[in-house]
Order: structure tokens, then C-alpha cells, then sequence
């Protein structure tokens, strides 16, 4: 039979079994090493607020605090959400990362 992907859709190897995860949107157990993770930094105000709060702030320079969450999303919900695309056979051998908007 042939295999669509070298690693089978998951980063499982030699191990025998990998606990599941829920994903963000549907809900569904996926397991963890075929789950598409997301690492998600947000400002826990919105960017309007932002100027507002720092003139009201006492201590001066006072940074913000940060919401960071690890996302999990299944296959089926990453595409539909356009987490991630389907890519053609060709690319799917391109291990490579994506480029990251404005890095060079």
C-alpha cells in the first residue's frame, strides 16, 4: 500500500502509545504527537486600552502582562479553520517551516 506521508501523520516513533489532547475548536480527542500545536501570545488588554492603562499606571515602564497558550487543534479542524492548508504531494516532502512575516 502506498503511504502518503513518511511519518504516517504523526511523530509517535518508537513509542507505543501517546496520551490524546482535546482540540480547541471541535472538541475531539486527538492525540498529542498528531495534534497541530499552536504556541498563542496575547496581551491580556486590548490595543486600544493599552495607552490608556499605561497613563493611568503608577510605576513607570510597566509592562503588560501576557496570555501564552499552547493550542491543539485536530487535522480536520486545522484545515477548516485555515490553521494550516492542504498542501500538493510535491510540497508535502517540504519539511521546511513557513516563512515568518517580517523576519528576514
Amino acid at each position: 500500500m502506498t503511504k502518503k506521508r513518511r511519518n504516517n501523520g504523526r511523530a509517535k516513533h518508537g513509542r507505543g502509545h501517546v496520551r490524546r489532547v482535546r482540540c480547541e475548536q471541535s472538541g475531539a480527542l486527538v492525540p498529542k504527537d498528531k495534534a497541530i500545536k499552536r504556541f498563542v501570545v496575547k496581551n491580556i488588554v486590548d490595543a486600544s486600552a493599552v495607552r490608556d492603562i499605561q497613563e493611568a499606571c503608577v510605576y513607570d515602564g510597566y509592562a503588560l502582562p501576557k496570555i501564552y497558550r499552547k493550542i491543539y487543534y485536530c487535522v480536520g479542524a486545522a484545515i477548516h479553520s485555515r490553521v494550516v492548508r492542504v498542501r500538493s504531494r510535491k510540497d508535502r516532502k517540504n519539511r521546511d517551516p513557513p516563512p515568518r512575516p517580517g523576519r528576514k
